[in-house]
């Protein structure tokens, strides 16, 4: 009898959508050649010892990556073009986590999940406006955050982790993997993988608490129909309310999801659709210090929020496609549509006069309302075939995403603000005027064709990847705004060589890309427009496979691009270098006791600035050193009974581009337990975590603003299959 995953010889294609189609034609029929040598091989099977199946899930959409010894992390994920690959096939350095791992740290967004790795850091503390991110020295936006693949869709502060299977971390540019997104990010990328229904049938419900007074309940139903279980449902549902971690806060989430899929012989297809709807008063506040200033103020009660009475309420309304199509053995097609309809209505005070040494600021109050209406997708073709002894995986495929934003923003009078203190605040001006509708104030068009070929040599010892993205970037006059059109290639080269077994030495040149420019109207060169400008990154790195310990080493230096204006002449002559090494090894050092720990080293540098002011200065909102261990472990002799704890250091930086005001290291320890056992025959899991045990009060710090870091906080759960 025939498998329900059927044949998958090209396990990560997907099927192309015909909404696509024309765009690939007009890229070519525009004389775009894209010229690629390169190759990747099947990805080589892992030794047996320390291996994990996946237990059925979702095999139908290019199925997951096999997961590791210890059950918390995959052996690789999904790299867009190139599809789903084994990290050991790939020359980047990639880190993928799993659904254990989430559950177990009891994580609630993507924030808490990638903060396992040292070289990624949140650039916001729970319960924050949401999730924004620093990789390898670059912010990483929350709506570049990827869903499926598909850039564009995320919700607008962060991505509830109830419908998540999987967090894949991509670090460096992707631009050639997986396009732009919408803030074209330089450090990395991240991706989340939507659950799929296992072929046991699940229905679990687990209730939460998170002090002070957080009460939660989640549902999780799977099941697979159909002839050798071809369709699959997933559906899930959650509510939280009650006050977290800021004093007199509230915090309400309410979600739904739903994802179907096909497994057939030669097609596989999936759809999800899922709704959030988010409210929080008195959020985490995130300012800006005074210019100048050379002292640091104290650090508040982490517990208090400079704009007591602020309100945050955001909904979004999303459904994604995605399919593929086995031409013959060795040729698919693939594609996937993507559209999200998101808001966010909140008052947002704002710090007229910054924060000073003494914790003194000015504030006003308003409305910034915000709508985006986002279509996303992506279309392609993968073949594989041999030239001799040389195999070659190649791909055509094309993307393309489509948003409309709106805003509605005003602040009270007088401009000037009310004087306040970020340790004993004032109440927010009264708003003294009607809240107005959004309106439409942007409209951004990315679309790109990229072509790749992978070859493999010498039995898959010694493979390389090469190939081109061409991205335009199109932001549309809106309202009297100027717009902007143009497009730049970027380049991949890829090697990876396996001296010997489970062992790989690798080195890639890739490219990311931000958009360009257009000089003011009061520059020399007024209404001059640049290119989509490219950071280059340079990385070597080495991974070993142990067996059951996987430790990587990689290198790497990033060039970015930023725009002067110098002699009154705007251009894009500034650069920022990074260079850094990181260290991480993950897995299980022996049976029962699971580990994570990593390390990064950073050299971020102001390599030229405009009129050499700040030029050889430290790059703002960039730590020198990061560090993390994490222990997981299995008490022997009492059996479903396991503890954790986790460390998270991270070392001083500079606020500021001319290195005046110096931001202290913070050190964070976590700690939890949980116990699996069964009450009245029914699998039950308790879990109780406790963040910052310490209560360690310190800022966390981003290039131009800070916020202050979460207070000790205790999370329980309580986990039933039925």
């Amino acid at each position: 009898m025939q498998s329900r995953f059927g044949r998958h010889v090209l396990p990560e294609s997907r099927f192309a959508l015909t909404s696509l189609t024309s765009l690939i034609r007009q890229c070519l029929g525009a004389g775009l050649a894209v010229v690629a040598v390169g190759a990747t091989a099947q990805t080589t099977p892992p030794k047996a010892l320390g291996e994990v199946e996946v237990s059925g899930q979702s095999e139908a959409i290019g199925g997951l990556q096999k997961t590791y010894s210890g059950g918390q992390f995959a052996r690789g994920g999904d790299l867009g073009i190139l599809g789903r690959t084994d990290l050991m096939d790939v020359p980047f350095s990639t880190t993928n986590y799993t659904s254990e791992l989430i559950n177990n740290q009891q994580g609630r967004t993507i924030a808490d999940v990638v903060m396992n790795d040292a070289s990624v850091r949140t650039l916001q503390a729970r319960g924050g406006y949401g999730d924004d991110f620093q990789i390898r020295g670059f912010t990483v936006g929350s709506r570049d955050t990827s869903i499926n693949g598909l850039y564009g869709l995320s919700p607008a502060t962060r991505v509830p982790l109830e419908i998540i299977e999987r967090v894949e971390v991509l670090k460096g540019p992707g631009s050639l993997t997986n396009g732009v997104g919408p803030s074209q990010s330089i450090g990395g990328a991240i991706n989340v993988v939507t659950k799929r229904a296992d072929d046991a049938p699940l229905n679990r419900v687990t209730a939460t608490y998170m002090g002070e007074r957080q009460f939660g309940t989640a549902v999780d139903i799977g099941r697979r129909f159909g002839q050798d279980n071809q369709w699959g449902v997933r559906a899930n549902a959650a509510y939280r309310n009650g006050e977290g971690n800021i004093d007199n806060g509230r915090e309400r989430v309410s979600l739904g999801s739903l994802g179907v899929d096909y497994a057939g012989a030669r097609l596989r297809w999936s759809g999800d659709l899922f709704y959030v709807d988010n409210k929080t008063t008195n959020f985490r506040p995130q300012s800006a210090f005074l210019a100048g200033i050379t002292q640091l103020p104290a650090v508040p009660d982490s517990r208090s929020t400079f704009y007591p009475g602020a309100v945050l309420s955001d909904e979004s309304k999303t459904a994604i496609t995605r399919a593929e199509y086995d031409i013959t053995d060795s040729t698919t097609v693939y594609g996937a549509l993507g559209y999200t309809d998101g808001s966010s209505d909140q008052n947002f005070p704002t710090a007229v006069s910054r924060i000073n040494s003494q914790g003194l600021f000015t504030v006003r109050n308003g409305y910034y309302d915000e709508y985006n209406k986002t279509t996303s997708g992506d279309l392609g073709v993968r073949t594989k075939f041999k030239t001799g002894d040389i195999g070659h995986t190649v791909v055509l495929g094309a993307n393309l995403m489509q948003r409309e934003t709106g805003f509605f923003y005003q602040l009270t009078t007088p401009a000037t603000g009310i004087p306040s203190s970020i340790y004993n605040p004032s109440p927010l001006p009264a708003i003294n005027f009607q809240r107005g509708s959004p309106s439409k104030t942007a409209e951004l068009e990315q679309y790109s064709v990229a072509l790749a070929d992978t070859m493999s040599f010498f039995d898959d010892r010694f493979l390389v990847t090469a190939g081109l993205r061409d991205q335009t970037i199109n932001q549309k006059s809106v309202n009297g705004s100027v717009g902007y059109k143009d497009s730049a290639v970027t380049p991949l080269l890829g090697l990876v060589f396996k001296p010997i077994r489970d062992t790989s030495v690798y080195y890639n040149y890739t490219a990311g890309l931000q958009a360009g420019g257009i000089a003011g109207p009061s520059t020399a060169n007024a209404g001059q427009v640049f290119a989509p400008q490219k950071s280059k990154q340079h990385e070597v790195g080495l991974k070993r496979d142990w067996g059951s310990l996987i430790t990587q080493v990689a290198y790497y230096e990033i060039e970015r691009p930023t725009s002067t204006t110098e002699n009154n002449v705007y251009s894009f002559g500034g650069k920022q270098r990074n260079r850094g090494l990181e260290l991480s090894a993950y897995g299980e050092v022996t049976r029962g006791l699971r580990a994570m720990a990593s390390a990064s080293f950073n050299d971020a540098t102001l390599v030229r600035t405009a009129n050499g002011l700040n030029q050889g200065n430290d790059a703002n909102g960039v730590p020198e050193r990061t560090f993390n261990v994490g222990l997981d472990w299995d008490i022997p002799g009492v059996e479903g009974l396991s503890v954790n704890g986790r460390v998270i250091n991270t070392s001083a930086m500079w606020y500021d581009a001319a290195n005046r005001l110096r931001m202290p290291s913070w050190t964070r320890v976590d700690i939890g337990a949980r116990y699996a056992t069964k009450v009245a025959g029914k699998s039950v899991v308790f879990r109780a975590n406790l963040e910052n045990v310490a209560d360690r009060a310190y800022w966390v710090t981003a290039s131009g603003y800070a916020t202050v870091g979460a207070p000790r906080t205790l999370m329980l759960s309580a986990q039933m299959d039925f």
